[in-house]
């Protein structure tokens, strides 16, 4: 079976690839992304030496014709995509950045695998999508698939805009997609604006993290394995047209985490953090109801400690060469 990870040059995409590697029955893995490979103490040496795997870049606004046309070369039984502008807090600004990826692209794209305006004409098995928990907005208690989509940012509301469109060319055509809202995510390899990594590399090299509001907002997160297994179980268990919420049961609060990684650290809190005023537009609390997924048989299995000793190994591994790495988001074209 041949996949395409789009966006897989992304620490999400990469730890997929990664994961389907290692599940028999995968002959070739495509990794594809907008720009050049990252470093290695990013890759982590995802299908290195291994002739089934490979990276191309295209992007995807861009240069759809040419990856268009790779993909009729290819013939993919699956696509799971990643690519997408992320970060909801910065969207306010560039807005239509977002919409240009997370939306227009997208769109064109599928209209395109659909015998659109490149005629692509081969079978593909299963597109999913890998939406998010963002599209709910800030919530009380744990919201299913069902749950009023309620953005409450520029990014929240161009990915539910795909999300969709999706739904609404599943219900008229046998296009054969499925949509993953998943959880935060962490994980090895991640990029430095994000908390956990972030945290860890401010503890290991004696910088202070700031904890914007106390870290009072509350996130459900999990490992990067569980959405691979996630992911996996959705294209060999889920049926074709639905969507999947995937995430813990419950929710965290961000000091919660912190504190985690401050006892990962042998270190206290406050050592590893100073409190900062809250962030602009920062929702309260993601919370996801995930039964739907369950009932396919998949769990979360990743803990805690196993994963934050993972992250912190990474960090020693790499340091000196994570320091030199911007730590705050950066807006790619």
């Amino acid at each position: 079976m041949q996949f395409v990870v789009l966006g897989g040059g992304g620490s999400f995409g990469l730890a997929v690839s990664r994961f389907l590697l290692k599940q028999k029955g995968v002959t070739h893995v495509v990794g594809i992304g907008r720009n050049p490979p990252k470093p290695p103490c990013f890759t982590l040496g995802t299908g290195d030496n291994d002739p089934r795997y490979e990276y191309r870049t295209y992007h995807l606004t861009y240069e759809l014709d040419l990856l268009m046309e790779y993909l009729a070369e290819l013939e993919p039984d699956v696509i799971i995509n990643f690519a997408a502008q992320g970060e909801g807090a910065t969207s306010f600004n560039h807005s239509w950045r977002y919409f240009e990826t997370n939306c227009v692209g997208l769109v064109r794209m599928v209209e395109a695998l659909t015998k659109g305006e490149h005629l692509i004409d081969f079978s593909l098995k299963r597109f999913i999508h890998i939406g998010t928990s963002e599209l709910y907005g800030s919530v009380t208690s744990p919201s299913d698939e069902n749950y009023p989509i309620r953005p409450t940012s520029p990014y929240a509301a161009s990915k539910a805009a795909f999300d969709l469109y999706l739904m609404a060319l599943a219900q008229k055509t046998e296009f054969p997609m499925n949509i993953i809202r998943p959880s935060n995510c962490y994980g090895a390899g991640q990029q430095l604006h994000r908390l956990v990594p972030r945290a860890m590399l401010c503890g290991l090299t004696g910088r202070k993290l700031p904890l914007h509001g106390g870290g009072l907002a509350k996130k459900s997160y999990m490992h990067t394995d569980d959405l691979a297994s996630a992911i996996w179980t959705v294209l060999h268990k889920g049926n074709r047209g639905e969507v999947y919420n995937a995430g813990p049961t419950l929710p965290v609060a961000i000091h919660t985490v912190v504190e985690k990684i401050a006892d990962i650290l042998c270190m206290g809190i406050d050592q590893l953090c100073e409190v900062k005023g809250d962030r602009q537009h920062q929702d309260s609390c993601y919370w996801l109801d995930s039964t739907k997924l369950k009932q396919l048989g998949w769990e979360r299995e990743v803990t805690w400690e196993i994963g934050l000793n993972e992250v912190r190994a990474w960090v020693e591994k790499y340091k000196s060469e994570l320091e030199k790495m911007p730590q705050d988001f950066v807006m790619r074209g």
